[in-house]
């Protein structure tokens, strides 16, 4: 049966009504710690300060990451204010475009219809939207490395001219070059994992001679190195903090207390392939058999293999977060879309039907949140959170049942568009209901509070904890208290900067005309216990603030 394309209109209105919905929740939603308050906070500290060479987290000299997020975040915040927005503009954007790319390249690479497919397919996947809708570095990461697999995958086409091949490896070591300065040297070390692999699968060693290596080394550099340079000439301790500490200790230790086990990635592709994780495997499984094999260079493998080589190499480390195998699912939608054109438009309709007692399984569970509850989290945040999961299981739901109607009538075009909006929908709900656990996870509440009661010219301590979220919300930064963490390099460069003990404070504490602090409720016991004097300004379940007993006397100004 022969598949029309949908019109021009028809694309349109899809973009348009993607964009609406992608772009929908960006300030429905309180920034939430860690990685959302640390990214957006010092993206704030960098447009305020105007110091774009050294980042800065809590006015803590802060080298984990290069600083390209940074400065689009901060750019944004210059032009539009800082905002729960605006923080997680960038990352919304790297994932509206890298969907745009998917389908676009996808187009180029297998055809128009498996480009389309391709598209749809990234636009309803659980970790594709949850990821572009974080401010967290790895949504900008994943852009760049579809960007240079789009431009690897262009330049190595059998047919391709001697102008194709230069102008797709410039690209694809420019998105290389992009990808450092986002995240460091995982920008090439993926890539280049990859390729060896691909080299070593299929024994074609002429590979090497067509990455143009010299060429995009210079590239590389002369993107990449500008702000590596400025940054260890202003701050000579960068280098062997960044290259080895962040690298290499980070890789081969669990310095970071991120350690998971060696299957830790597996739920997570699984779940974050939704809805398309059965057509995803299935997919994958493909791009190893030999149908390629009449042509020089076969990319569904190397797509097939950048997947493996991404999740063996983190699977490996003993740094695991959830968000770092998120490269790996633009190259499953351009497999699975791929797929999709040579395969029984009635399989769609199975593939659906598989996801109704899911989205079944989803409802049950949404009705029984709140035996998760705790003192932190209570009853009350996750009541409140229940009926958007329901929602999104429902929409989910109805999304599936469409497909299969869709199927049934052979409209394979329609049944997927189906099924990847319940995807995006359903995703999206969940995403924003979210926020009804935000007291939780976020000091917005809290800094609303106690902003209007802070005096700006009283010194306000953190007192054994940081809460990622709270300088951004009070709109400055705070002094630490027996605390460290991701900050104790930075510490050691200016240590005047922090308190290292509880003596330390109470010592301050005791001897200032005014003062703050924040702390957790157990510390705060503690410090009651032992006679410190403090009146309470504000609290929640997580958060207390205090101020000193000098403050509540007549005679302070």
């Amino acid at each position: 049966m022969i598949h029309r394309p949908p019109s021009r209109q028809a694309i349109l209105v899809l973009l348009l009504a993607f964009v609406v919905v992608w772009f929908a929740n960006l300030d429905a939603r309180r920034l939430i710690k860690p990685d959302e308050g640390r990214y957006a906070e010092i993206a704030r500290e960098m447009a305020v300060t105007g110091d774009w060479v050294t980042p800065r987290l809590n006015g803590i000299k802060y080298f984990e990451k290069p600083p390209l997020q940074y400065w689009i975040t901060a750019g944004a915040y210059r032009v539009f204010g800082p905002d729960e927005w605006t923080a997680r503009l960038w990352s919304a954007l790297a994932g509206a475009l890298c969907i745009v790319l998917v389908w676009r390249a996808g187009a180029r690479l297998f055809g128009a219809e498996a480009g389309a497919y391709a598209g749809l397919v990234a636009t309803g996947m659980l970790w594709m939207v949850a990821n572009g809708h974080l401010n967290t570095l790895d949504m900008g990461l994943t852009l760049w490395f579809t960007l240079g697999l789009a431009g690897f995958l262009w330049a190595q086409r059998d047919r391709a001219t001697l102008t194709e091949r230069l102008n797709g490896m410039m690209l694809a070591w420019s998105a290389v070059a992009l990808a450092v300065l986002t995240k460091g040297l995982i920008g090439l070390v993926l890539p280049g994992g990859t390729i060896a692999l691909y080299i070593l699968a299929t024994r074609d060693f002429r590979l090497i001679g067509r990455l143009q290596i010299f060429v995009g080394g210079i590239v590389v550099l002369a993107i990449a190195s500008p702000w590596f340079i400025a940054v260890s000439i202003a701050n000579p301790e960068f280098a062997r903090f960044f290259f080895i500490h962040e690298h290499f200790e980070r890789f081969l230790t669990t310095v970071h207390r991120r350690h998971e086990p060696w299957w830790y990635f597996g739920p997570l592709l699984l779940a974050g392939a939704l809805p398309w994780t059965v057509l995803a495997i299935q997919a994958f499984a493909g791009a190893f058999r030999s149908d390629e094999v009449v042509q020089r260079f076969r990319p569904r493998l190397f797509l097939a293999l950048w997947c493996v080589f991404v999740v063996l190499f983190f699977s490996v480390s003993k740094s695991k977060l959830p968000s770092y195998i998120l490269p790996v699912f633009p190259a499953l939608a351009w497999l699975a879309g791929e797929r999709l054109t040579r395969m029984r438009t009635v399989n769609l309709a199975w593939h659906a039907a598989l996801l109704l007692p899911l989205a079944g399984a989803a409802a049950w569970l949404g009705l029984r949140l709140e035996k998760y509850a705790n003192a932190r989290t209570t009853v009350e945040m996750y009541a409140a959170f229940e009926p958007w999961i329901l929602a999104a299981a429902v929409a989910m739901f109805v999304a599936a049942l469409v497909a299969i109607a869709c199927a049934r009538q052979e409209r394979r075009m329609a049944a997927v568009a189906a099924l990847s909006t319940g995807g995006l929908l359903a995703w999206q709900l969940a995403i924003t209901g979210h926020d009804a656990l935000a007291q939780s996870f976020s000091a917005a509440e809290f800094a609303e509070a106690a902003r209007p009661q802070l005096r700006a010219d009283c010194p306000l301590y953190s007192v054994g904890t940081y809460d990622q979220t709270l300088p951004f919300y009070l709109g400055r930064t705070v002094t630490l208290v027996a605390f460290e963490d991701e900050m104790a390099f930075g510490l050691q460069q200016e240590p005047k900067l922090a308190l290292p003990t509880i003596e330390a404070f109470t010592a301050a504490w005791r001897s200032q005309p005014c003062a703050y602090a924040f702390m957790e409720p157990e510390m705060h016991a503690s410090l009651a216990a032992a006679g410190l004097p403090m009146t309470v300004v504000t609290r929640d379940t997580r958060r207390i603030l205090v101020r000193n007993s000098a403050l509540d006397s007549p005679n302070v100004p």
